[in-house]
This record gives structure tokens, sequence and C-alpha cells, in this order.
């Protein structure tokens, strides 16, 4: 079946994010997406306003939820409309929507279950402006969890994600995370599931409007991929192909 012929769901987890959703939406396949979902995170800007005017399906928290809890929404709302495949893209415009279709095709012609877009290969987050610290621990944190998970990922902690919707189906995310946790506990839980993942390479941008966790919420991100890092191994090494 061509890529034509699927159903595919964008969601968008939202938070402040009026700045730079227009642009987002610009850069958007639209001849390629069925439908798209914004969830506003209890956001003090008009994020949801505007996200209703450019004609995307907006739900609204009223208090914040979080973005483990955010992604919760998005992806019980994108698997109500039966769709093939869920793609998250982040509206804060780091991430561009130009390689979706790329990213798509990988599902549909390749077969794989699961991709990411990677700041890591051929630099991209370097020359799109990641802080070095931040850089730093993300080759640390995502060699550690290649050890303990007997994989070899570029990295863990992109937030460009699509997925075939079987993968979603099959997890029981709701008992991961409320927090930036989440993207790393249902990521470990894909690998551990031996679900077919592929990468693809992802120009990113770091700017003072793009979505960005502070120094003190990164170090408990780090702690809390560790944490899962371990769990994953151990799960492994007694042949449970779970955290849950």
């Amino acid at each position: 079946m061509a890529l034509c012929d699927k159903k595919i769901i964008v969601v968008l987890p939202a938070y402040n994010a009026n700045a730079t959703l227009e642009n987002t939406m610009a850069e958007m396949p639209k001849d390629l997406v069925d439908h798209f979902i914004l969830v506003d995170d209890a956001s003090s800007d008009d994020t949801a306003g505007l996200a209703k005017k450019l004609g995307l399906e907006v739900h609204i928290h009223q208090e914040n939820r979080g973005y483990g809890g955010n992604q919760k929404t998005c992806y019980n709302m994108a698997l109500a409309h039966n769709p093939d495949i869920v793609a998250m893209v982040h509206p804060d415009y780091q991430y561009t929507p130009l390689i979706l279709r790329a990213m798509c095709s990988l599902i549909v012609e390749a077969k794989y279950d699961f991709v990411i877009g990677s700041r890591i290969l051929v630099n991209g987050a370097l020359k799109g402006g990641m802080p070095l610290y931040k850089y730093i621990a993300n080759r640390f944190l995502t060699l550690f969890q290649n050890i303990c998970l007997g994989n070899k990922l570029s990295e863990y902690h992109t937030g460009y994600r699509i997925y075939h919707a079987d993968v979603l189906r099959d997890i029981n995310y709701e008992q991961f995370s409320d927090d930036f946790i989440f993207d790393n506990q249902l990521l470990t839980e894909i690998v551990l599931r031996n679900n077919k993942i592929g990468e693809v390479s992802c120009p990113t941008r770091y700017f003072p409007e793009a979505s960005s966790i502070n120094f003190t919420r990164s170090v408990k991100y780090g702690l809390g991929v560790l944490l899962t890092s371990m769990k994953g191994g151990l799960a492994r090494t007694t042949g449970k192909n779970s955290l849950l």
C-alpha cells in the first residue's frame, strides 16, 4: 500500500507555542496528513486560539499535566481516529516538518515500526545551536542507554517521533510518567519489544522561542534516563521485553 493510502495523524503537544505554531504549520506537508491534533497544556498565551484559526483540532488541558501527560492525551485522541501512522511534531519550530514525508515513508515502504528524527546524525544538533552541555549530556546518556539495552541508536532524546499506530495500541503508555522522562520510557519500551526502529537526520533550531527545559529539570531528566536505562537493562537480562 502506498503512503498516500495510509491515514496519518499529526499530534502537536503544545505549551506557549503561539509565537512558533504558524511557522511550524507552514512547513507541514498538508497533502500527506489527514488530520492535525493540538493539545494545549494550559498555556498562558493564545496557542489554542491560533490553532483553531489554523484549522487544527484542539484540546485544552485546564491544568498543566506535563509533557508526558500532554502526549498521553495526544495519542489517545489520535488513536480514536483509527490511524495507520501517528506522528508527533513539536509546535515550537525546533524540528522541521519538511522531512515528515521521508519519515512516514520508512514506516510504509520499509516496514519500520517507529522512526525518530535524529539531531545527532551529521552533527545536526551542534549546527542548529544545541548548547554544548546538552550535547555532551546527550552523548553520554545515549552511550549509557545503548550499553544497557544492547542497541545502537544515535540518540534517545529527540522529540520528533513517528509511530506505526499499532505500536501505540500495544503499549500501555498511561503507566509512564507525566513528566519529560515519558519520551525515554516509551522509547525504552519500544526497544525492549524489539520493534524495528529507523532514524532520519533532522535539522534542528535552537532559539529563544523554542521550548527547552532548564538546567535543573535537565538534571532531573538525566537521572531519570539513567534509572530507566538500568531498569531496561535488567529487563533485558532477565528475558523480559517490557518495563511494565
